[in-house]
């Protein structure tokens, strides 16, 4: 009988560590964005062209048109 109140002290101890743990994290901010990582996989990145001098100083001549 005496396991039984060693074995029920050492749960509620183990209990009272994780609650703590918990609560610590939430302070801490943790959870504070659960749903962006989710979905975050689901969007693609957005590929950024990088411009030379060469690009600007063809967007910057006039189109000619053809006769």
């Amino acid at each position: 009988m005496s396991v039984i109140y060693v074995l029920l002290a050492i749960s509620i101890t183990v209990a009272l560590l994780f609650f703590i743990a918990f609560i610590l994290s939430v302070k801490s901010g943790q959870y504070d964005d659960a749903y962006t990582p989710s979905v975050r996989m689901l969007f693609e990145d957005e590929l950024v062209k990088k411009t030379t001098s060469k690009d600007k100083v063809k967007m910057d001549k006039p189109i000619k048109p053809n006769n």
